[in-house]
């Protein structure tokens, strides 16, 4: 497909990526595609624009696109970025390059990757206290103080361990390069459609990490003397007490990515990023 409209995102903070943002727009104009601007942290104001755009174009790094891809799964609409953060994992152009690889996309000259996201629902008492879907992970871990919780966890109903660890990780095949991969977990493909469960720092309890199929259920007890947190890639935290669970399992959509790169391009990327530091 032809991409008619795009939404061209950047980034609050970052004031490099208004400048880009601006010449983005104003060379998606000429070509005779309808662009819309909005900034990556208005979560409300990009809610509004789904119906009217195809395709995202992020400009920042990791974190601003893990925002706008949980904001565009449910709508089905494409994301690419163009990486002007440090990693850029997720990311399809850079500042040097986006003139040649963009037109491409707007022609329809792409591959659609879909990435497999997660939902957690955080439950006190039995009452919902919230719900988050996740790109990269879901981690249910210690609060302020440097004192272990114990992570009552079951699988698909039935108990798998009790772990007593500084945090327990949930993650997608994208959230394996994350948090997961420094907690000691495994490298999935992108496009893998598994959940790996990673302790962080568990003391005298399961040490090894666990993949799980996508259908898998992972429900959470936490136990703890003080205060935990329940954070969603990130960037989002739900603070948990005594008792309270978390279920966590798949969402009822992807994360879909427009690419003109080979597959291959994941490893090649990986590869880099490891080398770089």
């Amino acid at each position: 497909m032809t991409i008619q409209a795009v939404g061209v995102l950047d980034h609050p903070k970052l004031p490099a990526t208004s400048e880009v943002a601006s010449q983005i727009a104003a060379a998606c104009a000429a070509w005779g595609v309808q662009v819309h601007r909005a900034k990556t942290w208005d979560t409300a104001a990009l809610r509004v624009l789904m119906p009217s755009v195809q395709l995202l174009i992020v400009l920042g790094g990791d974190g601003s696109t893990l925002r706008a891809a949980r904001v565009a799964a449910p709508h089905g609409v494409l994301v690419v970025s163009v990486n002007m953060g440090r990693l850029g994992f997720l990311s399809e152009m850079t500042p040097a390059n986006w003139r040649e690889v963009l037109p491409c996309i707007l022609r329809g000259e792409f591959w659609v990757e879909e990435r497999l996201m997660v939902r957690a629902l955080a439950q006190r008492n039995g009452e919902p206290l919230s719900t988050h879907d996740a790109l990269n992970d879901v981690v249910v871990s210690r609060g302020t103080l440097a004192r272990i919780i114990r992570a009552e966890t079951f699988v698909d109903g039935s108990l798998l361990t009790t772990y007593a660890c500084d945090g327990l990780i949930v993650a997608t095949p994208t959230g394996s390069t994350a948090y997961a991969l420094a907690a000691g977990g495994p490298i999935l493909p992108p496009t893998l459609r598994n959940i790996v469960v990673v302790p962080i720092a568990p003391h005298l309890s399961l040490d090894k990490p666990i993949v799980l199929s996508e259908g898998s259920v992972i429900s959470i007890r936490v136990h703890t003397d003080h205060q935990a947190a329940l954070t969603v890639d990130g960037q989002q935290e739900v603070v948990l007490q005594d008792g309270d669970r978390v279920d966590v399992q798949t969402a009822p959509h992807v994360a879909r990515f427009a690419r003109t790169q080979p597959p291959s391009y994941f490893y090649r990327t990986l590869l880099a990023r490891l080398k770089g530091g």
